[in-house]
């Protein structure tokens, strides 16, 4: 064969090898860049983000929505009760100065140790220059988390903000006592009938007895009295709202199985006293407290 004709055979070769290489590849798939990602991600991870946010229990955040609760005292006294001051700044970061009313005050602070004694609910003054200031004082040493409880007037909805404040020297944590469906307080028995049920709203129902009769409170903070609940291990702050303004009835909505401590303010001969339970949700048990310190004492709580 001459060598023309044998080079056109192994060009010819070269071709139809060629050709069926990229006949293979169109079957096997073919080289392409991978599709760009939708052009849209981020804005659609956005709401989801939100609505994450809007689930968590009040209380746990310093800052939600743009408002930031700002300390402008950094301690607290177990002595003689000294001025504590604190802002609320806004969306624009200047001192939110206008409030929306709810239970008669524009806002109301919550104090609480970390281990959920020493509860006190009070009532601080609003400067016109934002700051909000009230004497007060804590019964003993230890890391106190703090709780603003208010709706600014450009909100339609209210917000809990948090921060914790020490209170400096010996910290003695006290066990959380255990379930009871009693409290006593200044002579005072108050009992719970109903069961927080977690996801889901439950009816709590309060009575006031004393010497073995019943109890009508007065009136206060536009109700017959106000119950807080906040959780074990993270001192989430929980909304319970009375089903009407003339009996001790809350619907509770707790969002987790777990321990939980509840406070009523109740009023009667013109005094506002703290009763306060354990309580948990179903199958959900606590520990009998190994220490032998008394359980939290409920007197002497400060009401504003």
């Amino acid at each position: 064969m001459r060598t023309s004709v044998k080079l056109g055979a192994y060009a010819l070769g070269l071709v139809v090898v060629f050709g069926a290489t990229a006949g293979a590849g169109r079957v096997f798939g073919p080289e392409e860049k991978p599709a760009p990602p939708p052009a849209h991600t981020e804005a659609h991870a956005e709401p989801a983000a939100e609505s994450a946010a809007a689930h968590v229990p009040g209380g746990l955040q310093v800052a939600q929505d743009g408002y930031r609760l700002t300390l402008i005292t950094t301690s607290l006294t177990t002595g003689d009760a000294q001025p504590f001051r604190f802002r609320v700044l806004g969306p624009d970061g200047e001192p939110v100065t206008a409030y929306t009313t709810n239970h008669d005050k524009d806002l109301h602070l919550i104090v609480v140790r970390r281990d959920l004694s020493g509860f006190q609910h009070v009532h601080p003054t609003l400067g016109t220059d934002g700051t909000w200031s009230i004497p007060l004082a804590v019964d003993t040493p230890g890391q106190y988390r703090v709780f603003a409880d208010f709706q600014p007037a450009a909100r339609d909805e209210g917000l809990t903000l948090g921060v914790d404040v020490p209170a400096p020297g010996d910290y003695q944590p006290r066990p959380l006592p255990v379930p009871a469906r009693t409290a006593e307080v200044d002579g005072y028995t108050v009992t719970l009938a109903g069961d927080l049920t977690a996801g889901a709203s439950a009816q709590l129902t309060l009575s006031v007895s004393r010497d073995g009769q019943p109890v009508v409170p007065e009136p206060y903070l536009g109700a017959s009295g106000h119950l807080v609940a906040l959780r074990d291990g993270d001192l989430a702050y929980l909304h319970v709202h009375p089903t009407d303004e003339k009996s001790l009835s809350f619907a509770a909505e707790v969002p987790s199985a777990g321990v939980y401590r509840l406070y009523l303010d109740f009023k009667h001969d013109g005094k506002v006293r703290t009763a306060e339970f354990t309580a948990t949700t179903s199958g959900v048990v606590v520990p009998q407290p190994q220490a032998t310190e008394p359980a939290h004492d409920a007197d002497g709580h400060t009401h504003d």
